[in-house]
């Protein structure tokens, strides 16, 4: 009889049919009702069966510590159960669910000849009589012969699922690999996921390197507008980024790390989580694959394992589907701003053919749609009046502008400004040319060449004034007038000589000018190294003090910028100080009727050229008046640096030094610094020497370099030694420009 259970073994083709064969025999031979084969599974703990249901089978699983079969594998020990209600082993929800009626068991452990347990085989239900002993020693006998054929099949089953997944993970590579959209790469990848690792949700984190943020768009339980992003460091997905180090979490809720207002935002219940770095080809983690809810239990190392297979593989596909966003974004952005431009932007290619064309290059040149226009060579649409440009277009090596030129078009000439710009590629090629034609015809010439020569605000009012003289005539107002001077210009000049230092001067005057035209400021005028620009006239503003006072911070930044680069290159640093001042001011044209110049002048001019002059002494690099100081709507970093008759002036005025500027590198502690030296000031103003002293010395331990800090203990000891005669108010007098 054992025997005839190896030779019908033999016989079967798969672990399905080999079960039913050994079922069928053990039933058969034992005279039983039911019977089957619980196989153990190491990777879950758990044991289980294959029920047939019609040209489908069904798998059971139970723990392998539960019920009779979990006590049977457990002990490895059979088991004769005559009445199955009166044992605490038994389910009795089983039968509950199927219907059928269990008096008796009888329960054998699966082992092979060398011992190992793989499993359990139980028959229900004696026909004639009750389960003996002979029994189970028969059914132990035939599972025991079996046992090598049915150890046989599940090798052989677990061989072909390997290659079956593997083949199924190297087709999903591929298909994944091959998307190119970001959006639908990460949907497959999900989907791919929640497939392979049978969880009910999955999800994959991109980082965001500019917000440093995880975002998802895509995920399972998402509707399409909903975007999840959160910073790259909190939560599980975030310890998993920062760490670079997966996590497996059996029970979400008994782990700090998880954050449940999700499952409360979506009604979503989190039992088990398994998450995974995405590291690309460098070593570098760019987001995080996380997936909830094993099906059947908790995520095993072989699931670990698979993910990070999976993860290792897509990550190159996620950083070109990336790669591919941004480019399809900065293409975007670039044909919007494109077609907001008012001045026409053609791309010409190495054989003189239009690649591309803006709105405004089909208005200028007179072309009714774009077709007519892209793919067409360049010499057809200027046509041979416009002879000059397409000489220039022949050869295009670097940058060159061509102003107030004329094009005809139609027989109509255009006042234009043609740009020219060569198109390099990564290797250095030659890709062809960019051409950018702006109209300025009629007002817009003018207003073009007039602003050559003085500020383009400026020059728009004139134009809209027309033949008035209210702009140019003399107008009293308020302004704020800034000046800015080179410290040690002589040396520089020595150093650099003539030709360096006009360089040098243009540079630094590029640079500096900006920052004051950004803030709607005007330039006044040049006077050598220095410069003097006005915020308040011709165009007024409701912040005017403020824009100065911005202007003057960033000149600052925008300068050590400057000289950081000219550091690198071996050159020397320059510096400069500014002095700002509200008042009233009279602007208008000042000169002869062969030269005139639009200015301004008055007290309010000279007190900032006063106070400009003042910052040497101070140690300082931006001074702004009491009057400034009272004007400005914002709050900047400031302390009263004295209370000073300066050089042509009766009445004394406030001085504040402007610290915005400075980081921790160039003053440290400059918040307590500026508190103390505050301090420092009222016992000064108070006659308090001492106390002032010791308040002054205390900010030169944070910043030995304040020299307003240094002046103040040298002006203290000079009023101890010669106290002052009468009552004390603090005013100092300057007794140089």
């Amino acid at each position: 009889m054992l025997l005839q259970v190896t030779t019908d073994l033999a016989k079967t083709k798969s672990l399905d049919e080999a079960l039913e064969t050994l079922v069928k025999i053990t039933t058969t031979t034992i005279g039983a009702e039911r019977g089957t084969i619980f196989l153990n599974d190491p990777a879950t703990g758990e044991l289980y069966s294959r029920i047939a249901q019609g040209s489908f089978r069904r798998e059971i699983r139970i723990l392998n510590t539960k019920g009779v079969a979990g006590w049977v594998f457990t002990r490895n020990e059979g088991a004769i159960i005559h009445d199955a209600y009166k044992d605490d082993r038994f389910n009795k929800a089983v039968d509950v669910r199927t219907g059928f009626r269990t008096k008796s068991i009888l329960c054998a452990p699966l082992r092979t000849v060398s011992g190992e347990e793989i499993g359990v085989s139980q028959i229900l239900n004696k026909i004639d009589g009750e389960f003996e002993q002979d029994d189970l020693d028969l059914l132990e006998a035939m599972t025991e012969q079996a046992a090598i054929a049915i150890q046989g099949n599940i090798i052989v089953e677990q061989i072909e699922a390997a290659r079956k997944q593997e083949l199924e993970f190297l087709d999903v590579v591929s298909q994944v690999s091959s998307e190119l959209e970001l959006t639908p790469l990460l949907q497959k990848i999900i989907t791919t996921i929640s497939t392979m690792l049978d969880c009910e949700r999955a999800t994959l984190f991109i980082n965001d390197e500019k917000t440093n943020e995880l975002y998802t768009e895509v995920g399972e339980g998402l509707d399409e507008k909903s975007v999840i992003k959160f910073p790259n460091h909190l939560g599980i997905a975030g310890t998993v980024f920062t760490t670079g180090k997966p996590v497996n979490i059996p029970h979400a809720y008994a782990d700090l790390r998880f954050n449940p207002s999700f499952d409360k935002q979506t009604g979503f219940f989190t039992r088990s989580i398994l998450c995974m770095p995405v590291l690309n080809k460098e070593g570098k983690t760019i987001g995080v694959s996380q997936v909830l809810n094993k099906r059947g239990g908790s995520f095993n190392s072989e699931d670990e394992k698979r993910l990070a297979a999976f993860t290792s593989q897509i990550s190159m596909g996620i950083e070109n589907a990336k790669l591919f966003d941004d480019v399809q974004n900065q293409k975007n952005y670039s044909e919007s701003i494109l077609s907001s431009m008012h001045d026409a932007v053609l791309t010409i290619d190495e054989n003189g053919i239009v690649k591309t064309c803006n709105t405004a290059g089909l208005r200028i040149l007179k072309i009714p749609i774009v077709s007519d226009i892209l793919e067409q060579p360049i010499k057809d649409i200027l046509s041979n009046k416009n002879d000059w440009l397409l000489n220039k277009l022949e050869k295009v090596e670097e940058e060159e502008e061509f102003l107030d030129h004329e094009i005809i078009l139609d027989s109509e000439k255009l006042s234009v400004n043609i740009s020219l710009l060569p198109l390099i590629g990564q290797k250095k090629e030659n890709l062809g040319i960019m051409l950018m034609i702006e109209d300025i015809s009629s007002e817009k010439r003018m207003k073009s060449t007039m602003s050559r020569y003085m500020d383009p605000e400026l020059a728009d009012q004139l134009m809209n004034a027309g033949d008035s003289d209210d702009i140019m005539g003399g107008k009293q107002s308020v302004g704020t007038v800034l000046f800015s001077d080179v410290r040690s210009f002589t040396t520089i000049t020595e150093e650099l000589g003539a030709q360096g230092t006009v360089k040098l001067l243009n540079e630094y005057f590029t640079i500096m000018v900006d920052c004051i035209t950004d803030e709607g400021g005007m330039l006044d005028k040049f006077i050598g190294d220095a410069m003097m620009c006005i915020f308040g006239t011709p165009v007024p503003h409701d912040d005017d003090p403020d824009r100065a006072v911005r202007a003057a911070i960033r000149m600052m930044t925008d300068l050590k910028v400057f000289n950081d680069k000219r550091s690198t290159e071996g050159k020397m640093a320059i510096d400069h100080g500014m002095g700002i001042n509200t008042d009233s001011i009279v602007s208008g044209n000042i000169g002869s009727p062969k030269r005139m110049d639009y200015t301004v002048i008055g007290d309010g001019v000279n007190l900032a050229a006063r106070i400009e002059s003042a910052c040497k002494q101070y140690g300082a690099h931006i001074l702004i008046s009491e009057f400034t100081y009272k004007a400005v709507k914002a709050t900047y970093r400031t302390r009263q640096v004295d209370y000073v008759i300066v050089k042509g002036k009766t009445e004394p005025v406030g001085v504040y030094e402007v610290l915005d500027f400075h980081d921790d590198s160039s003053y440290p502690n400059l918040v307590e610094a500026l508190g103390i030296f505050n301090d420092g000031y009222r016992s000064w103003n108070e006659a308090k020497w001492d106390q002032a002293i010791k308040l002054f010395k205390d900010v030169k331990k944070i910043n030995p370099n304040d020299k307003a800090a240094q002046l103040y203990l040298d002006r203290c000891d000079h009023m101890k030694k010669n106290p002052p005669k009468g009552e004390w108010d603090g005013v100092w007098v300057m007794t140089t420009k």
